[in-house]
């Protein structure tokens, strides 16, 4: 049954979730600041089925699915945003880091944006995924990659789930919204490599 799933943000994680849940036959409404700009409408245009794109708060309002496909560090502030959220899915892919003075990178959030997210919007259902694998992976994966989720509604990882094994890729549920604070911080491993010399290819797999 297709559902609307409001992707917010235009960028590379909202552009391969946005094209890869249209191709399961949802119809999309991308939110965009700017959603006349030429690469905004491009998106539009290459995202199969029923899509279109409206400034955030107007994206979510027939949406049954909100996607936050923003930078970590404003989701909070992109939430507030939105306005009413209530009975909602949000999936949350977002993680707050930054580098500390030796150019390591640290989890900066007090707790997780997740469960900070879930305290703003209590009646929706937050569920995080898709933050623990870089977006062009999410698109061609090459093996059997597994996507965490947590959250406080099975019903609603539920759901999330069936999306994430219609891309080809293995849901795996780790619990409620609390162990947010884990994936969030297995980014840093992959960024501290980097920055270390040694990376490697990011992405969770059971």
């Amino acid at each position: 049954m297709a559902d609307t799933i409001a992707v917010i943000g235009t960028g590379n994680v909202g552009a391969a979730l946005g094209t890869e849940f249209a191709a399961q036959g949802h119809d999309i409404v991308y939110g965009s600041r700017e959603p006349g700009r030429a690469d905004v409408q491009e998106l539009v245009a290459r995202t199969v089925g029923n899509a279109s794109v409206m400034l955030p708060e107007q994206a979510v309002v027939t949406a049954d699915m909100v996607v936050l496909a923003v930078p970590g560090t404003i989701a909070e502030d992109v939430v507030r945003g939105l306005g009413n959220l209530a009975g909602k899915i949000l999936i949350d892919p977002t993680n707050r880091v930054a580098p500390g003075e030796d150019g390591y990178f640290n989890h900066t959030a007090e707790k997780s944006n997740g469960e900070m997210i879930q305290e703003l919007v209590p009646d929706a259902y937050v569920v995080k995924a898709f933050n623990v694998l870089p977006a062009a992976t999410m698109i061609e994966p090459g093996g059997p990659v597994t996507i965490p989720l947590v959250g406080n509604d099975e019903g609603a990882k539920a759901k999330v789930a069936e999306l994430v094994t219609g891309m080809g890729l293995e849901p795996l549920d780790v619990g409620p919204i609390r162990a947010a604070h884990v994936l969030e911080g297995m980014l840093t491993i992959w960024l501290n490599a980097r920055q270390a010399g040694t990376p490697y290819e990011y992405h969770f797999r059971r």
